[in-house]
């Protein structure tokens, strides 16, 4: 069994990464229009996950670990109401949404699960 040395060592790190890039390919999608409004917020939601564990990952305090942790989820829920605000403004198709919010789900649940072992 290997030990986490780095934020890049997490599962709940490579997935929300991913999910930063899927999130990243479908907002090149949208409509113009969006560029600077609705796309933009969602990609900055979407990086404000992955960001917030890596910074959680390197601070010494468990209460300031679990802090970043939270923003985090935070943060994902807010993405997930932004690409149902996209999908039903038919930016891309029910089945792209189907994709994404499954491993957005994922994300979350690897996330409730890493916080609650902090100690």
């Amino acid at each position: 069994m290997s030990t986490i040395q780095k934020h890049e060592d997490l599962i709940v790190w490579q997935k929300a990464h991913k999910f930063v890039i899927e999130v990243y390919s479908l907002t090149k999608i949208f409509p113009n229009a969006e560029k600077f409004a609705l796309a933009n917020q969602l990609n900055r939601a979407a990086v404000s996950v992955a960001s917030n564990i890596v910074e959680g990952f390197y601070r010494v305090s468990v209460n300031e670990r679990k802090r970043f942790y939270i923003i985090a989820r935070a943060s994902l829920e807010e993405a997930k109401y932004q690409l149902l605000i996209a999908k039903d403004l038919n930016y891309f198709s029910f089945e792209k949404y189907q994709i994404i919010i499954n491993l957005s789900n994922e994300v979350g649940k690897l996330l409730n699960g890493w916080t609650k072992i902090q100690k």
